[in-house]
């Protein structure tokens, strides 16, 4: 049964994996918004967080997704990206790239996707401050102290140091 699904794979997508030579399963995306197919005889162990049996991983490219928002520089409409190294952004649809000059051409408006904050009615158990619940662009969730803060020039932290990461519910 196993092998008339796998065949109906390779006829589906016609790619086969480099390792092993059996055929690609499906496409799945990750948190971060990556998206990646592996080796219908490789699966993902979530408990010893490996792969059992075949470990080819191929990466596909994920597609920009056109927003309803318009460039602030230009009005042209934004594109939400993610980057090869999953980090999302906002950029003007206009904005190339040329790799043989390896310049940038049109609208150079970005802004990057950062997390979101939210007040929560619990103090710090290190200074008493009222704790905030950030959510990271990645959906990762966690409580730390209002007085946190970050020094962008000199790289390091201030306030309260107290942080809780929160397990995520399945």
């Amino acid at each position: 049964m196993t092998d008339k699904k796998s065949d109906k794979e390779t006829e589906v997508n016609g790619e086969v994996c480099l390792k092993c030579g059996s055929p690609l399963g499906e496409v799945f995306e990750t948190k971060s918004g990556k998206k990646l197919q592996r080796c219908s005889k490789g699966s993902w162990n979530s408990e010893t967080h490996t792969i059992d049996g075949c470990t080819y991983v191929k990466w596909l490219a994920v597609e920009p997704i056109t927003l309803d928002e318009k460039c602030p520089k230009c009005g042209a409409p934004l594109l939400s990206v993610v980057t090869r190294f999953g980090k999302k952004m906002k950029k003007c649809s206009t904005a190339t790239w040329d790799p043989a000059t390896k310049t940038a051409g049109g609208c150079d408006y970005i802004e990057w996707i950062k997390g979101t904050t939210e007040q929560l009615d619990e103090d710090c158990p290190k200074c008493g401050s009222k704790l905030v619940l950030f959510t990271t662009a990645a959906g990762k969730k966690l409580k730390k102290c209002s007085t946190a803060t970050w020094d962008y020039e000199t790289k390091t932290a201030g306030g309260c140091d107290y942080v809780e990461w929160l397990r995520s519910e399945k």
